[in-house]
């Protein structure tokens, strides 16, 4: 896995089927998403990633009960979050289930940051949502050292203080999960991002390539002026939002009813007025390739692409049908294509096994020489 990871993400929803009327049980979802995840692996594809809802239609109230499942089922793929709320979670749980999930995943984690977008979370957590970006960067700023420091003093403004706390488990090779901080609109969540080092996810699915542009310039900016690197060597995630069949307009004729019908996107503008402004693709794998390798014009090299597959009440069968073509026709393609003309200052995507191998080796360049033996 170098250069770009390419992968999926799930919002976990519970939606009607528009074509039969019928909706799924919640046990049937999990276990379908559990499905997902195996075909991720089967298929070739690097990444999959759940998002976090507390509220109906969705079932991922648990990332992490999840992820440890999935981690038992698959050997290879990288599980993460397509959001954990760092707002309304506490960062002392959120650290220590991160924990636990490395070991059981062995490395095979990371974490995404982010506030989600759903206002009645935080009463229902004790929290209030006027202090959002407050909340985020002061959990945020806990939360490192719980992973980095073995004895944690700490006083902040909105949480009750911490005196010699150890978190346990430790995380595993004394590495912290990647962090990326997602976000789709907020300028403060990009530079949190570069005043870390962390990874920046722009899930720009709603939002025109003008308006992430311009978060990713922001990003890669920041980054450089707090002394990570040059803006090339920043980490930049993607989302985007697929529905493909071989045939271009058998896939329009399929997916609109599940458009006209979605949650976030029915009622509104058209599917053809939708993807001619957003990243939602939906046609032949040949337009989705060309319109994914359009994304680096405006994000330039990047580290990680998660398409959302299994939205809008879609059946199993055909989720898995879509994995199917992105792993044997797109991603294929994709990565082959990604990899020309890269710029040497890019990166390949993190893994637990690279950030290990970069600790280690920054240790040996600060230990101090043997001294050098001469002859009498």
């Amino acid at each position: 896995m170098t250069g770009t990871q390419f992968g999926i993400f799930t919002v976990g929803d519970v939606t009607p089927d528009p074509t039969t009327g019928r909706t799924p049980t919640e046990a049937e979802r999990i276990r379908d998403t559990v499905a997902i995840a195996r075909k991720v692996e089967e298929v070739g594809l690097d990444v999959f990633a759940t998002g976090e809802h507390h509220n109906p239609p969705f079932v991922p109230s648990s990332p992490t009960t999840l992820l440890g499942y999935i981690a038992a089922v698959t050997e290879r793929i990288i599980l993460s979050t397509s959001t954990t709320l760092i707002t309304t979670n506490d960062p002392v749980k959120i650290a220590e289930d991160f924990s636990v999930l490395q070991h059981l995943a062995e490395g095979r984690t990371d974490v995404m940051l982010g506030r989600g977008n759903t206002g009645p979370v935080y009463p229902w957590f004790g929290q209030d949502i006027r202090q959002a970006l407050p909340l985020t960067v002061e959990h945020y700023g806990l939360l490192r050292r719980l992973w980095r420091e073995e004895v944690v003093d700490w006083d902040g403004k909105l949480r009750t203080p911490l005196q010699s706390f150890t978190l346990a488990p430790r995380p595993l090779d004394g590495i912290p999960p990647f962090v990326w901080h997602g976000s789709i609109r907020s300028p403060e969540i990009a530079e949190l991002a570069a005043y870390y080092g962390d990874g920046y996810f722009a899930n720009h699915i709603f939002w025109p390539a003008s308006h992430t542009r311009t978060m990713i310039e922001l990003y890669r900016q920041r980054f450089e002026h707090h002394g990570h690197g040059t803006p090339e060597a920043a980490i930049v995630g993607l989302g985007g939002h697929v529905f493909i069949r071989p045939n271009s307009q058998d896939a329009v004729r399929e997916f609109r009813p599940y458009f006209d019908n979605a949650p976030v996107y029915g009622h509104g503008p058209s599917l053809e007025e939708f993807s001619s402004l957003t990243p939602l693709t939906v046609g032949s794998p040949q337009q989705v390739i060309e319109k994914t390798l359009g994304f680096r014009e405006y994000a330039g090299d990047y580290q990680r692409q998660l398409f959302l597959v299994d939205h809008a009440g879609l059946p199993l069968k055909t989720v898995l049908e879509q994995l199917d073509l992105l792993g044997g026709e797109v991603v294929p393609v994709l990565r082959k294509e990604f990899a020309v003309g890269r710029s040497p200052d890019a990166p390949d995507a993190p893994t637990h096994q690279s950030l290990l191998r970069a600790r280690d080796a920054e240790a040996a360049s600060q230990s101090p020489q043997s001294p050098q033996t001469t002859g009498s």
